[in-house]
């Protein structure tokens, strides 16, 4: 197993970049560098309270060493500046020994000073030849002018934690032939699944993630029908162009995971996928992100300057999934997206009444059974790109957070157990207040097939209604704020009032036929 030391300080440039905090950058490190196989030996690093380029000798200061046997990172000693660097000149000669000893096998500099705090750890690594990995344009150049063998140095420009610790790996990596393969995910207990990024292709978690984005269109719609206010009817037209770049730059962050490198290039990707929609902006989000991590790995290995590799890893990979959109899938996309709002218009025309009935009765297996997330909602975002609002973000309203706040709230009002009420009440009081939280409905529904029974009709008469007033809204926002973000205001509230009534009579007729059971029961056995 190969040994590497961690030497340096927050830097300059580095500190807005990360070494502000020192930990995460630390960590980042020492994530890449178990995905290796590589051993952390030492850390010797200053984080400064403030950019090295600003810093004066009274600057507050943190001494960041590694607990070997723990694996844990310690903060050793905390001063000013000029305090911390006379401490870590003590590090400094005992790391210079052990690498002449023979030890560590590799040093990683993050804006080292290598005529001060660090001079003995580089002058051992230079006379042992060991390999070098850093960052810091001018740290590395006095580094490289004293004869070191320096496998990668780059400046800090557009580097994050991240791209810089894969970097510094796969240089190491390749220098001594170690396979290895990054680690992209939260911790070193990253499953084989984070890192392929194929296989991080969620469409439901795209399109989740993404929603918020369509909840403030939805907004932006409704104050723009407030008399005063229509020009903010040129916002919505702007809001509906935006989407398929935030529906991208999800898309390659969740894909890609590279930080900023990847949001940049889902960005780039997005705003050329625009014609496409947002099935054309997930398209080129999804392609942006694999690009990024092919090209990354490539220029690594090629040895590029590690800014270089983020600027090629960002820039290349989003120009070009979008410009294959652009050119070539925008069309397609597009229509697709509008093959899914003339099947549901077309269904809705025929008969709106039966329409919304189906889709209540449907709604609630549909949400239990998994299909909902994966098939229903990504159908609402794509009618909600081309209005603002839905049909079947209506029945969502009406047929679960509605229908989920009467079940609650009859178990308020009359519960089976007392106990049972300090459960429905949260639920409660979160389906009204935010439009979601359908779940807090089950314990109710799952232990009453006549809940359950209940729920289901409820859902159907108020998918009924919304086809009765031809509805089109959202969810996921507070009850009262609903109504406005429809096309129909009074038509929604009834249809929300029968959802929640409906729910609220069935549930509550079914506790006292349970507890009456319950009663008797318990007369018969006591008799």
């Amino acid at each position: 197993m190969k040994r590497v030391a961690i030497v340096g300080s927050s830097g300059g440039n580095l500190y807005n970049l990360g070494g502000k905090e020192p930990e995460k950058l630390l960590k980042e490190i020492i994530n890449q560098a178990m995905a290796a196989d590589i051993h952390i030996a030492k850390i010797q690093f200053i984080a400064a309270q403030g950019s090295m380029d600003m810093a004066g000798k009274d600057t507050i200061s943190t001494v960041y060493s590694w607990d070997d046997e723990a694996n844990v990172i310690l903060s050793l000693f905390r001063g000013t500046l000029e305090e911390c660097n006379q401490y870590v000149r003590t590090l400094d000669e005992a790391l210079s020994t052990e690498i002449k000893a023979g030890p560590v096998d590799g040093l990683i500099s993050m804006s080292a000073d290598p005529d001060g705090a660090n001079q003995h750890a580089i002058m051992a690594a230079v006379e042992k030849q060991i390999a070098i990995v850093g960052t810091g344009g001018t740290s590395m150049a006095l580094i490289s002018a004293k004869g070191a063998n320096v496998v990668l140095t780059s400046g800090t420009t557009g580097t994050t934690n991240r791209t810089r610790a894969i970097s510094f790996m796969t240089a190491l990596c390749k220098h001594w032939g170690i396979s290895y393969r990054p680690i992209i995910g939260e911790s070193s207990g990253a499953s084989a699944i984070s890192n392929n990024p194929w296989k991080r292709i969620n469409i439901r978690g795209i399109m989740m993630s993404s929603l918020p984005g369509f909840i403030a269109l939805a907004l932006i719609l409704a104050l723009s029908k407030i008399p005063g206010l229509d020009m903010l009817s040129s916002v919505f037209d702007v809001l509906i162009k935006a989407l398929p770049v935030v529906i991208a730059a999800i898309a390659a962050k969740q894909v890609s995971d590279m930080e900023e490198v990847s949001v940049v290039a889902g960005v780039l990707a997005g705003v050329l996928s625009i014609d496409g929609g947002i099935i054309g902006g997930m398209i080129g989000g999804i392609g942006a992100g694999l690009l990024v991590n092919v090209l990354f790995r490539k220029c690594v290995e090629w040895h590029f300057p590690t800014t270089t590799v983020n600027i090629i890893a960002g820039g290349v990979s989003g120009l070009l999934a979008g410009l294959i959109v652009f050119y070539l899938l925008a069309p397609i996309a597009l229509q697709a997206g509008e093959w899914v709002k003339v099947l549901i218009e077309g269904a809705v025309s025929v008969s709106p009444v039966a329409a919304g009935l189906i889709a209540g009765l449907l709604i609630w297996p549909a949400i239990i059974g998994g299909v909902y997330h994966a098939a229903i909602l990504p159908i609402v975002l794509l009618e909600m790109e081309k209005t603002g609002n839905s049909f079947l973000g209506a029945v969502d309203m009406v047929g679960l957070v509605m229908v989920s706040a009467g079940i609650t709230l009859a178990n308020i009002v009359s519960p089976r157990d007392k106990s049972e009420a300090t459960v429905a009440t949260p639920g409660f009081l979160i389906n009204m207040g935010f439009g979601t939280f359908v779940e807090a409905a089950y314990p109710f529904m799952f232990s009453n097939k006549a809940v359950f029974a209940g729920a289901i009709i409820s859902s159907g008469i108020a998918g009924m209604m919304v086809g009765v007033f031809d509805v089109r809204g959202t969810a996921y926002v507070p009850s009262v704020m609903a109504p406005l973000l429809s096309n129909n205001m009074i038509g929604f509230v009834f249809a929300m009032a029968t959802g929640l009534v409906c729910a609220f009579l069935f549930t509550l007729l079914a506790n006292r036929i349970a507890k009456k059971r319950g009663k008797q029961s318990i007369e018969k056995l006591s008799a």
